[in-house]
């Protein structure tokens, strides 16, 4: 029998007005204690594989092989998101074959009874290309996400016409343009106008004509070290201009303006946050084998370059590595955000923890995160609260770039059988230390592959985070969240209603007794992938939350009252309780 959604959000112009007083914290829920962490599942794991009982049927095209076209090797990424606001999540899954090949991308609608429709021919989105990454985005304000798609060698913006299906690409009346090799994109507000600017990351100045072998003299994909790096560009949303059948959307590149320019990189990862408290947006970008870099907003339009200050330019060691896929979270309940980086095979990822504000230390050792059961080269990776017991869990999906001459089993293509590694997945005790728990999740961990994409979001309606993946030479996999003994939880959207989207970059924290738990909002982490924008809180033992506090993107800062758990709400700017930052 198909599943059919406990709860669904209402029409974007629909806000929560909450009564005033706060709530009591509910038996059960005790102050300054987490809930007890689930154990170790036998037998039980977290995820199942949903793709073929749910419809989706996508398999990733990266060109003829052999070439060993190095972007084949990277792309590509996938979108979760509600293109016609029916309150059900969508995906869009990005193709790698070439502008030529009959390969392209694909939109899925979710339906009511949870499976999804291929509504791609005629979309608008449904292009060939080398296709990279997704950014999702309402870049004209009128209450629809748009779609960025990266490329090797340009970006493509997609109007969307008002949730009917198809979308328009703007890219030249836009005024964008980026011949480089874009990997992961994001949008965010960093003049905090009200007009959601974009940031694409770059990788590597790549010319196709050069080879590479390996050390036995095998032929190979090329190491990001044979090319120099390209800059990160930032381009600046100027507003909608008005004309035709919707306003016209017009960017200004400020790649040197913003001060971006100056420090190119081989870049992979990035995340928007506010990194040092003063309520602006912050740049990471995770580079591949050089130091990372995190551009401080100094809120005047341009940005100050801190990664080695604030401790996540390098690892412990003070070594640079090769720096991936990017996951937020609050993994030891502090009140703030930590920053966890995915690595090659033969490295460690990195967990940075915050503390105090605005500077970072490398805890991966004492996270238990150094030791893990096998090691891959991690990309997509999420913090996310899988059994709902209070704290972040992780998940990070894995493939080589380079060639391993035994070749793993259960891969479809024999030629990316040599790249093929299996996933991984850790459980949060709640106090920031992590146990996997991967041999344990067949599903999810058991079958090797070249994964890139991981998406997180609530597709099925539940409360839990569910995972979307995506593979080089493979299929997309959907997996449903299925953890056993799952704890209490609360998804929040937080829309700003004057710009009718979701407030990317608001901060939202929710309290009950003597605990705090903190979400950013922005879709744009991971590898190539946009998330699901609403905020996630698994709440353990908890019944109910005492208060809700929003630090919306303008700096203003909001006190919402408490309510019970296990539902989905919607907070509004300006209909909360104004309180001093």
């Amino acid at each position: 029998m198909a599943h059919v959604p406990r709860w669904r959000f209402g029409s974007l112009v629909l806000c929560l007005l909450m009564a005033a007083g706060l709530c009591g914290l509910a038996p059960g829920c005790r102050p300054g204690e987490p809930a007890p962490s689930s154990p170790e599942p036998a037998g039980r794991p977290w995820f199942r594989d949903v793709t073929d009982e749910v419809g989706l049927k996508f398999v990733h095209d990266p060109g003829p092989v052999g070439s060993h076209f190095m972007p084949q090797a990277i792309g590509s990424g996938a979108a979760l998101f509600d293109y016609d606001n029916d309150g059900r999540l969508d995906i869009y899954l990005v193709q790698n074959g070439g502008p030529g090949s009959k390969s392209t991308n694909r939109l899925f609608h979710q339906g009511p009874d949870g499976r999804f429709q291929d509504v791609s021919r005629g979309s608008g989105l449904d292009v060939a290309g080398y296709g990279m990454g997704v950014a999702v985005g309402d870049v004209n304000n009128d209450g629809y996400p748009d779609v960025l798609v990266t490329e090797y060698g340009r970006v493509r913006l997609f109007l969307n016409n008002h949730g009917d299906g198809t979308f328009t690409d703007v890219t030249r009346d836009a005024g964008l343009d980026n011949l480089l090799w874009g990997t992961s994109a994001a949008f965010v507000d960093y003049d905090r106008d009200g007009w959601l600017d974009l940031v694409v990351v770059n990788y590597v100045d790549y010319d196709p004509s050069r080879s590479c072998a390996d050390a036995s003299g095998r032929p190979d994909y090329c190491s990001p070290s044979a090319f120099v790096g390209s800059v990160t560009r930032l381009f600046h949303n100027r507003g909608a201009v008005p004309g035709g059948k919707q306003p016209r959307v017009l960017f200004e590149d400020v790649t040197l303006k913003s001060g971006l320019g100056r420090l190119p990189g081989p870049g992979l990862g990035v995340l928007c946050a506010d990194f040092d408290g003063d309520g602006w947006p912050d740049i990471f970008v995770a580079n591949d084998a050089k130091p990372n870099r995190l551009w401080i907003n100094r809120h005047d339009g341009t940005f100050s370059e801190e990664a080695l200050t604030r401790g996540v330019a390098y690892n412990g060691l003070g070594l640079p590595q090769g720096n991936m896929g990017v996951a937020v979270g609050d993994v030891n309940g502090d009140g703030l955000f930590d920053l966890f980086v995915t690595h090659l095979t033969d490295e460690s990822h990195t967990l940075w923890e915050q503390g105090p504000r605005g500077v970072f230390r490398d805890r991966t050792a004492a996270a238990g995160l150094a030791s893990p059961r096998w090691r891959g080269t991690g990309f997509g990776t999420v913090l996310a609260d899988f059994d709902q017991d209070g704290a972040p869990d992780l998940a990070l999906v894995n493939g080589r770039v380079t060639y391993r001459p035994a070749p793993a089993e259960g891969v479809g293509d024999p030629f990316w059988t040599h790249y093929a590694e299996r996933n991984q997945l850790f459980a949060n005790d709640g106090s920031g230390r992590f146990r996997d728990i991967s041999a344990a999740n067949q599903p999810f961990c058991g079958q090797a592959a070249v994964s890139r994409g991981l998406a997180v979001g609530d597709v099925d309606g539940d409360g839990a985070p569910d995972l979307l993946v995506t593979t080089v030479g493979g299929p997309a996999r959907l997996f449903r969240n299925v953890a056993p003994d799952r704890g209490h939880w609360l998804l929040v959207r937080a829309l700003d209603p004057s710009r009718k989207r979701d407030a990317y970059g608001a901060e939202v924290t929710v309290r009950a007794g003597k605990r705090r738990w903190v979400q950013a909002v922005n879709p744009g982490h991971s590898f190539l992938c946009s998330s699901d924008p609403r905020a996630y809180f698994g709440l353990g033992q908890c019944t109910r939350v005492d208060a809700i506090s929003v630090v919306w993107p303008d700096g203003t800062r909001e006190v919402f009252p408490g309510r019970a758990a296990d539902q989905g709400i919607v907070l509004c700017q300006g209909k909360g309780d104004r309180a001093p930052r």
